[in-house]
């Protein structure tokens, strides 16, 4: 990943979808901690257990207000350039703990996903590697505005592929990994120093660009 010395590192929240301490998500996670800060940017490993919320209740969002675990994963999204979940597959679906953390934090307003760059993982004992968890993990991401990368990485037959040691056992899923990994922190850097890229992103999405990125565009020529 190419940097420049008078650029502020970025910043990354890299977060695992799954409450087992032994998950495959989470090692996947922490692999991805490893690989943005070989690349000089800083990252900041969460796991769900540390934005608890109870179930979503609109009633007792009336009363109460947002849990405090909500607020505490939007003040992290708030401070970070990019958000990397590695997120298990339930039922071919998004799990529920996940969804319910996105629907607590969409509450806020402003809320925290819009224009935020995110990359999804994923690492199942399956042969899908969890990918179909991600599609559905893509779609209230992607309606909350987030930005998020086309090219998801999942991890299939994982009990087999990540060893003792952490790491990815063979060695061309092992370059990919790493290469999705940089791949998307070049992004992060261009939408972040480079304002006029986000038109691009936009029109790359197949989304109408909003005007404002065009005086963006104007202005920084």
């Amino acid at each position: 990943m190419s940097s420049t010395t008078d650029r502020r590192p970025l910043s990354f929240l890299v977060m695992t979808g799954s409450r087992r301490a032994d998950s495959f998500n989470t090692k996947l996670a922490r692999l991805a901690v490893d690989a943005v800060e070989a690349n000089g940017a800083s990252a900041a490993f969460a796991t769900i257990r540390d934005f608890e919320v109870p179930d979503y209740d609109g009633d007792a969002e009336r009363s109460d207000g947002i849990p405090p675990g909500a607020e505490r994963f939007r003040e992290r999204l708030n401070d970070v350039d990019a958000l990397v979940i590695a997120s298990p597959e339930y039922n071919a679906s998004v799990p529920g703990v996940v969804k319910n953390l996105i629907d607590w934090a969409s509450r806020f307003r402003p809320q925290p996903f819009n224009e935020l760059q995110v990359l999804l993982l994923s690492a199942s004992p399956s042969m899908v590697g969890g990918n179909r968890g991600l599609w559905a993990l893509r779609v209230p991401l992607e309606h909350l505005g987030a930005r998020v990368y086309p090219d998801m990485f999942s991890l299939a037959a994982a009990h087999t592929q990540l060893g003792e040691d952490g790491r990815i056992a063979d060695e061309t899923l092992r370059e990919r990994f790493e290469a999705n990994i940089v791949n998307f922190m070049n992004l992060v850097e261009a939408a972040t120093h480079y304002p006029c890229v986000k038109k691009a992103w936009v029109e790359y999405l197949g989304e109408r660009p909003d005007p404002a990125f065009d005086r963006i565009q104007a202005e920084t020529r």
